[in-house]
């Protein structure tokens, strides 16, 4: 009989050589997306589900694993073990043992659902370049951040018009929601925004997402049950932490019986200062004034105060201060676009961890949101060492001609979250590819790390160390900071039912779809609203039409997994916040039980090794101003 070392190494090198070829394609096809490499790409797609599904059934393979793992020896610490249960698990869930017409129909709905996957995303970056907002009165632009007027401006010499034209990308939709003062231009863009991918959207209707969504519900249904699960989301918690839908259906109940009362409170808050009735397309701005006027803090005063260069060196900073790593940048490193920077992550003794890259501006041709994506694994199966590539997405505004990128605090959290992530891809001391780094942490735990991160960008010495005036090279002043802090809690309860609202609408799609049309989708939406949401919605948002976080990536029945890790994260913060946020022995604990154990351990239990303790609710609550009654 073969060993691991004879039997099953190979095969984690075959499949990391693969994830090699395939991963910059990937990468490439988010943020550098063209019509030639679309079609390779959705050439590929097939063939590689294909592949992947044919190694995830084929008995033999799985014989191998099976017969390995009753040989391991017990307590063997390298993650070995792991490597084989996770196997193991997956076997099962593609349908090893299933007969030959089941393990085809299996296959099949594994292909079509990667392609309809591809074509989701796709329909929403394309119905959104189609669109745009052309302006000749500068009196409509009242409110408007100078430098969005600026590169508008430039959009309109490019494209031959007079005035301004404003592309429908993230940070453009963001700054107008905030701050237009012309309730008409919001409209627009609110409108433009929600319809997306659907056949009310303005632009080309020929990338309506309905069907497709249709299609990709029933796929996963059919998926699940040929494997014998009663529905799509039991499939997917077979990898999850969390147990049952029951357990985050209370999860998320609970969540929203403190939440709910403090958001309707809010919102009657804002109605009130506002002075009328306000619809989703007044909510941003608004809520920026009375911001203002509850804080004396809005993201006009605040910009200027974090221009990407300096907000970059004190996140650098900030990471050397808890794992004593330095980022070095690294030249002539070949990159896909101008502005895209390489850097190297450097320990102590000049040992290179890691690298990463960093795309942070918007583009027409690069998916909204910010991610990242591991770019080379860890890996060492016998001598060589393969150190992990991380990379680092974002959609900043870009700089103009006269004001370099300055970020909104929203967007310095985004910044932090993402360089949580990117921690855990690279800081993983696991040498087996298939649970290195992030790969064989469970759904609803691999924002643990990023969630955690975006606590340090509310610290006083941790913005001291990002702030830096674009003009004047002056940090934060003390009293707009306190201000800032302050504000940490505006708005937390409507923030936390929306997320609820999103959560609980995956979970049930997931859970209870058979076959239905769009119409029956917006139906559950809405459903929910009435039981959860307090901002109302108007009747054509189409909101499940752009939802790629569940029809394009990962979250399928996992949406959840955001509040989920949030109370992880909080807790774990909690404990920082006792003993200092520059805890060496602290951060080193962190390090070692939680951002270094890739997919080897239950986070369950690594947690527990960190915090001494299961993880408890209270530290979220507390952290976003929400009563929370003390535990019995």
């Amino acid at each position: 009989m073969l060993s691991f070392e004879e039997g099953i190494l190979p095969l984690e090198d075959l499949a990391d050589r693969l994830h090699r070829v395939w991963a910059p394609i990937s990468h490439l096809h988010a943020v550098a997306n063209n019509p030639q490499l679309r079609t390779a790409y959705n050439n590929c797609l097939p063939l590689l589900a294909r592949y992947q599904t044919e190694i995830a059934q084929n008995e033999r393979l799985y014989r191998l694993y099976q017969q390995v793992a009753d040989r391991m020896p017990p307590g063997r610490a390298d993650g070995a073990g792991a490597v084989l249960h996770h196997a193991l698990r997956d076997f099962r869930l593609a349908g090893v043992n299933l007969p030959l017409k089941k393990k085809a129909r299996f296959k099949a709905i594994v292909e079509e659902l990667t392609q309809l996957q591809a074509e989701f995303e796709q329909n929403v970056l394309d119905s959104m370049t189609s669109q745009s907002y052309h302006e000749t009165d500068l009196e409509t632009l009242a409110g408007i951040p100078a430098t969005v007027i600026e590169q508008a401006a430039e959009n309109a010499r490019e494209a031959s018009k007079e005035g301004w034209l404003f592309e429908l990308d993230q940070p453009t939709y963001m700054t107008i929601m905030t701050h237009a003062e012309n309730r008409d231009m919001r409209f627009w863009f609110y409108r433009a925004w929600v319809t997306r991918a659907s056949s009310d959207a303005a632009g080309d209707r020929e990338f309506d997402n309905t069907d497709v969504m249709a299609r990709i519900l029933a796929l996963r249904q059919e998926q699940a049950r040929l494997v014998g699960y009663a529905h799509y989301a039991e499939y997917s918690l077979i990898s999850k932490m969390a147990d049952s839908v029951e357990e985050i259906r209370d999860f998320l109940q609970n969540l929203a019986d403190h939440a709910h009362a403090t958001a309707v409170k809010e919102f009657q808050t804002l109605e009130s200062f506002a002075g009328r009735s306000l619809a989703a397309w007044d909510i941003a701005f608004w809520s920026d004034k009375l911001r203002l006027r509850e804080y004396s803090v809005s993201d006009a005063q605040l910009r200027p105060y974090f221009p990407l260069d300096s907000v970059l060196d004190g996140l650098f900073a900030v990471i050397y201060k808890l794992y004593g790593l330095k980022a070095e940048l690294v030249e002539d490193v070949n990159t896909w676009q101008s502005d895209v920077r390489f850097y190297s992550l450097v320990d102590a003794s000049g040992e290179v961890i890691g690298g990463m890259f960093t795309d942070l501006f918007a583009r027409r041709n690069k998916r909204s949101g910010a991610w990242m994506d591991d770019c080379i694994v860890r890996k060492k199966l016998e001598h060589d060492l393969q150190k992990p590539v991380a990379h680092l997405v974002c959609n900043f505004a870009p700089p103009t001609k006269t004001v370099p990128c300055l970020l909104s605090h929203d967007d310095v959290l985004t910044l932090f979250h993402e360089s949580g992530h990117a921690l855990h891809h690279l800081l993983t001391r696991v040498d087996y590819p298939s649970v290195s780094g992030i790969n064989g942490v469970p759904w609803d735990a691999v924002e643990l790390p990023s969630q955690f991160m975006e606590n340090f960008a509310w610290e006083p010495e941790v913005v001291m160390l990002i702030s830096s005036h674009y003009e004047t090279g002056e940090p934060l002043p003390a009293e707009l900071l306190e201000k800032l802090r302050a504000s940490r809690i505006f708005q937390a309860g409507l923030q936390m039912v929306r997320q609820i609202e999103f959560s609980l609408f995956d979970l049930r799609l997931h859970a209870e779809y058979e076959s239905a049309s769009g119409d029956d989708i917006l139906g559950v939406l809405d459903e929910i609203r009435a039981q959860v949401a307090v901002v109302p919605q108007p009747e054509f948002n189409r909101f499940p039409n752009s939802f790629t976080h569940i029809f394009g990536g990962g979250y399928a029945a996992g949406y959840y997994s955001y509040k989920w890790a949030e109370v992880l994260a909080a807790d774990a913060w909690s404990a920082f916040e006792d003993q200092g946020i520059f805890n060496a022995d602290l951060a080193a604990l962190f390090r070692s039980k939680i951002l270094e154990i890739g997919g080897t351990e239950k986070i369950s239990d690594a947690f527990k090794a960190f915090r001494g303790r299961p993880p408890k609710i209270q530290p979220l609550l507390r952290q976003a101003g929400i009563h929370a009654p003390q535990p019995t």
